[in-house]
């Protein structure tokens, strides 16, 4: 059964982010809806840091370390930083993860694909630094649909890849084309559903929606890491999950996808608060925990 917290977050998503995002007019007044941030837990520290040319920073904890995580941050490619996603990067480095979360370039400014160029540098740096087998890559909303292009590209380059890849809600189709964006429409308490193909062409930028770089859904999937899926039933992007599931499973990537019921979008930031998000963010470090342990660790 939902938590009262989540009836909570979801009328407050309603009549604040949710109503920005449908009144705004420009990429500018839609970041302002982002710009809020919920506090990290309580344990965390983090420091700034560059990597590959990109600043970033790291979030750690005194709990001994379980692996690397290179975290990947949502906002619809035009919002959002390291900073506004250290609840969820802070709840992993108690967890035991450190995780370096890159402040990779925005749209409009840096249209696509600036975003992965920049995430691909930052992954190219951290595999010669990262003990191997050791490795994980993760993301939320647009920042899930980067990682699962990160993976692509790094595979074209010929890298390694990760032990595993934890996606929240992850923005797999900018054609936005999923049934899920229609008919979740008023269901979504954060998303605005019309704004979603705006977003993907303000990012695009004139390049095509259906390129794997910026919809990873239309890419050759084979040969990535095995894959956490998790999405709230009522939101826009359900089917780009539940899409990028059966199209991995049919590729021969290993899947786990969590449905959760009356969740909102990325609702894993609210983990001070809501219980499903705290669950949530154990479910994705188990199964971390799961594939780094399969993984062959070389001397």
């Amino acid at each position: 059964m939902p938590s009262w917290q989540s009836y909570v977050a979801n009328a407050v998503l309603r009549y604040t982010v949710k109503r920005k995002l449908a009144r705004s007019t420009t990429p500018f007044t839609a970041r302002a809806a982002f710009s809020s941030s919920l506090p990290p837990p309580p344990g965390a520290r983090f420091s700034a840091d560059t990597i590959a040319g990109i600043s970033g920073e790291w979030a750690r904890s005194d709990k001994p370390g379980i692996g690397t995580l290179l975290y990947l941050h949502g906002g619809g490619y035009f919002a959002c930083s390291p900073k506004t996603h250290r609840s969820i990067t802070g709840a992993y480095a108690i967890r035991g993860f450190d995780v370096f979360s890159p402040d990779y370039r925005l749209a409009p400014e840096h249209p696509f694909p600036a975003a992965i160029d920049d995430a691909l540098a930052v992954y190219r740096a951290m595999l010669a630094t990262v003990p191997e087998g050791q490795f994980a890559i993760g993301g939320d909303s647009a920042g899930g649909g980067l990682t699962l292009a990160t993976l692509l590209a790094a595979k074209s380059a010929g890298l390694p890849m990760p032990a595993c890849a934890l996606l929240f809600s992850p923005w797999t189709d900018l054609t936005g084309t999923s049934p899920s964006v229609k008919s979740n429409e008023k269901r979504d308490s954060m998303l605005y559903g019309p704004k979603l193909v705006e977003a993907g062409q303000i990012y695009l930028n004139g390049a095509d929606a259906k390129n794997p770089l910026a919809s990873p859904l239309f890419g050759d999937l084979k040969g990535l890491p095995p894959l956490l899926i998790q999405v709230g039933t009522p939101e826009i992007l359900l089917d780009d999950s539940t899409r990028l599931a059966a199209q991995a499973r049919a590729a021969g990537v290993p899947v786990e996808i969590s449905l959760w019921d009356n969740l909102p979008h990325v609702w894993q930031v609210s983990q001070v608060f809501m219980p499903e998000a705290r669950q949530a963010l154990d479910q994705a470090v188990a199964f971390a925990k799961a594939k780094l342990a399969q993984m062959p660790i070389n001397a």
